[in-house]
C-alpha cells in the first residue's frame, strides 16, 4: 500500500500539471474567441452606421427637394404623366404610316 501511494504522488502530480497547461490553453482560446467577436461587432457597428448615414442624407435631400420646390413637384409629375398618354395613344405617327407593320 505504501508503494502505492508513493507511485500515486508523482502521477498526481503530472496530473495536475497538464490540467493547469489545459485551463490555461482554454482561456487564453476563450479571449482570442471574445476579442474576435468584440473586433466583429465593432465592424457590423461601424457597417450599420455608415448605412443610417447615407439614409439620413438621402432624406436631407428629399427634404430639401420637398421645401425648396413646394407643390412645383406635384405639377412636374403631372406633366410627366400627361406626356406618358400623349406616347402611349401613338400621338405623333407620321401620316401614311401604321402603327403595325403587315
Amino acid at each position: 500500500m505504501e508503494g502505492y501511494m508513493a507511485l500515486m504522488i508523482p502521477i498526481l502530480g503530472i496530473l495536475l500539471g497538464f490540467f493547469g497547461v489545459w485551463t490555461n490553453h482554454k482561456e487564453k482560446v476563450a479571449k482570442l474567441q471574445t476579442k474576435a467577436v468584440a473586433t466583429e461587432t465593432a465592424e457590423k457597428a461601424a457597417q450599420y452606421a455608415s448605412h443610417i448615414q447615407r439614409l439620413e442624407d438621402r432624406v436631407q435631400v428629399l427634404e430639401r427637394i420637398v421645401t425648396d420646390r413646394g407643390y412645383d413637384i406635384a405639377t412636374q409629375i403631372e406633366a410627366l404623366r400627361d406626356q406618358r398618354r400623349v406616347d402611349e395613344s401613338g400621338a405623333g405617327v407620321p401620316i401614311g404610316l401604321n402603327k403595325e407593320r403587315v
